[in-house]
């Protein structure tokens, strides 16, 4: 047999080899390369749709803090005292609770804690759940006790604790302040307020962590005006 027929030697056959396994390798890089990306997204969206769907029921929720109807507190009758404290932050770091008194936003199956019956002139009432039928020319505000509790790396709601969200890394909060009951600039933030007549607005901090740390963890801010004053 001539030479130039004897097919492929070993070094070209082992060169060959090596360079479709070159290939293999490449691609295969290619493919975890891209996979490790779309999780990271797909991560990612997942922590910011659960933070977005928080944030936004508590923003909803904090505009109608202090809402207790259309006449002045100190001339509502059987005003529970919890009234007079309508938001407090309590706890350490790691667990904590946040209580705060809102009027009610129509949730799904959700009843009042109060219902604040008044005829918007000179006469309102306090009585305890939800206050049906009303007379004529009465108007019923309902409000709700809501407390929400951070601990275990967990964000939790209401008596019982359901769980809202997990791999909560953080949740803080401070409150911005007037400089006096009758200011309406914020002039600084506070975590522990003694002035509740002077919160303005309510800044929180939201932290989450991938339990699979496939994504760094995902802060988000959020900061919502009070439409009611706290007075």
């Amino acid at each position: 047999m001539r030479r130039l027929d004897a097919g492929f030697g070993l070094t070209e056959l082992m060169l060959a080899l090596a360079l479709g396994l070159l290939l293999v390798l490449g691609a295969t890089q290619v493919f975890l390369s891209a996979r490790q990306t779309y999780v990271a997204q797909s991560s990612a969206a997942v922590a910011q749709e659960d933070a977005r769907f928080v944030l936004s029921k508590i923003a909803q929720e904090i505009r109608m803090i202090g809402m207790f109807g259309c006449i002045a507190t100190d001339s509502i009758i059987n005003v529970p005292s919890v009234f007079q404290t309508p938001i407090s932050w309590q706890g350490a770091a790691g667990s904590r609770s946040w209580r705060f008194i809102s009027a009610d936003v129509g949730l799904p199956g959700a009843k009042p804690d109060w219902t604040v019956v008044s005829d918007c002139k000179r006469t309102a009432q306090v009585y305890a759940g939800q206050y049906l039928p009303l007379a004529p020319g009465e108007t019923g505000f309902a409000l709700r006790h809501i407390i929400y509790w951070f601990e275990n790396g967990q964000l939790k709601v209401g008596p019982g604790k359901t769980v809202l969200l997990d791999n909560v890394a953080a949740f803080d909060m401070s409150f911005g302040m007037a400089n006096s009951a009758t200011g309406q600039s914020v002039q600084r933030y506070e975590d522990s307020p003694v002035s509740l007549a002077n919160i303005r607005s309510v800044k929180i901090a939201l932290t989450l962590q991938d339990p699979k740390a496939r994504i760094k963890d995902q802060s988000y801010h959020l900061a919502v005006a009070l439409r009611n004053r706290l007075e």
